[in-house]
């Protein structure tokens, strides 16, 4: 699958040149078209390790959140504010991502970030209090920001006509990743002698494997990207219907993303669609646990709800690029999700199975979010620019959900507090996932509100 979709790839930027944007801004066409393969096949490999990283050092922490718990001593609360950390760190420096990205290219950036994620997490187990532990928390999760907000514009810079397969790619790595660091970290732990310490840093290795295919990359732009730099006729458009300037003509004044409307509610859609992801990954191993369920098999949960994400992260993107509205695909993952809670609150063991498998298929909605991310922006630079929006805005709207779970979870003495407030927040999450799947892009919004 992945050699089909490499060599489309292929076809489609070989008739566009890879240029270099290092140095001093002199571009210069690679060689030969075997080189521009080679290159996009480095590109599908670096993009697949990226996405492998994106959340084990959240997925990780989650299912050895109890032994974090006693060894530095945290309460309930603070569990929940270290559960906020990864959404606020999302916020924080996600927004940055494009400004760097303009300065010094997507893939010069994303190594950076593959970098932090490995430092992070090498030193996360061994600072010896809570500071410690969440200020290297946040500097490995400061590298996933920038490469969370950059990946769709990677996708869209090097391949423009195949958006959905490589979102899905991407997305199926992703969950890959999610769900091997829930399932593993705890039997890993008990194979290294049962410290939670020596369970945590092993996945700084998986990030330090994911610097090395970027440093290549460090200094090229994708095809439409280079064909956006690369014209020097005024006016003239490259793939990406951008004009030599990087600006839409359509818009002159630069695209003013919040005046869209759609954006808006793909900001919202995302961040309620985080606050539950998040949840879950932070606190579901606990809910199995506090039910009888043994830290194993509750970490194996766990698991079980992020694999699911693999199949359905590259089949939810193609079934979305083939429907002009998202909408019945929003509406079908905020079911499961409420049946999920539905089944947490109700019997939490006894249908510990089904919960996981129905909440694994409810939070495909992030793919579907980074689909639509995609496909709510015409050009290259408007996807850049609503991937940056809608991610800062949407991780800022999900920091209190975590933080909120725990303090319930200690004041109320059980789940069914919390349970309530992710069932709720379900609604609104299905009632703006209907309107970001409407049929518009962000460009055209602005563009009529300028008028």
């Amino acid at each position: 699958m992945m050699g089909d979709m490499v060599s489309e790839e292929t076809r489609t930027m070989s008739a566009t040149p890879v240029r270099s944007s290092a140095g001093t801004g002199t571009e210069t066409e690679s060689e030969t078209p075997a080189t521009r393969a080679w290159m996009t096949r480095l590109v599908v490999v670096a993009i697949v390790l990226t996405a492998l990283n994106l959340r084990p050092a959240i997925t990780s922490l989650g299912a050895l959140l109890e032994e974090v718990r006693d060894g530095l001593g945290m309460s309930g609360s603070v569990a929940g504010l270290l559960t906020s950390v990864p959404p606020l760190c999302f916020a924080v420096f996600g927004v940055m991502a494009p400004r760097l990205a303009r300065r010094f290219g997507a893939g010069a950036v994303v190594c950076a970030g593959m970098v932090a994620i490995a430092t992070g997490l090498a030193i996360r187990p061994y600072a010896w209090n809570t500071a410690g532990f969440l200020a290297a928390t946040a500097l490995a999760l400061m590298g996933i920001a920038v490469s969370n907000v950059l990946m769709p514009v990677i996708v869209k810079s090097w391949f423009p006509e195949r958006v959905g397969s490589m979102t899905g790619l991407y997305s199926m790595a992703l969950a890959l990743g999610t769900a091997a660091a829930a399932a593993v970290t705890v039997p890993m732990t008990g194979a290294l002698g049962g410290g939670w310490r020596a369970g945590l840093v092993v996945w700084a290795g998986l990030a330090a494997v994911a610097v090395l295919p970027w440093i290549p990359l460090a200094g090229v732009r994708g095809a439409d990207e280079s064909a956006r730099r690369g014209s020097s006729v005024p006016g003239a458009r490259g793939p990406s219907g951008y004009g030599a300037s990087g600006q839409d003509p359509q818009v002159p004044d630069g695209l003013r993303i919040i005046r869209s409307r759609t954006a808006w509610a793909l900001a919202v859609f995302f961040g309620l669609q985080a606050t539950a992801a998040y949840i879950t990954m932070g606190w579901m191993a606990q809910i199995f646990r506090d039910a009888g369920v043994a830290a194993g098999t509750a970490g194996l949960l766990l698991a079980v709800t992020m694999v699911m994400g693999v199949p359905l992260a590259f089949v939810i993107p193609r079934l979305a690029t083939r429907l002009p509205h998202q909408g019945p695909i929003v509406v079908a993952l905020g079911v499961c999700g409420l049946a999920g809670y539905a089944g947490l609150y109700l019997d939490p063991a006894g249908g510990a199975w089904a919960w996981a498998l129905l909440l694994g298929v409810s939070n495909c909605a992030f793919p579907l979010a980074l689909t639509m991310v995609g496909m709510r922006a015409r050009t290259g630079a408007g996807v850049a620019k609503l991937s940056a929006f809608a991610q800062s805005a949407g991780y800022l709207i999900s920091i209190p959900g975590p933080l909120l779970v725990g303090v319930l979870y200690q004041h109320s003495g059980g789940w069914g507090l919390p349970l309530a407030l992710m069932a709720g927040l379900m609604i609104p999450q299905i009632g703006v996932g209907i309107l970001a799947g409407r049929d518009r892009t962000v460009e055209d919004e602005a563009a009529r509100r300028t008028v």
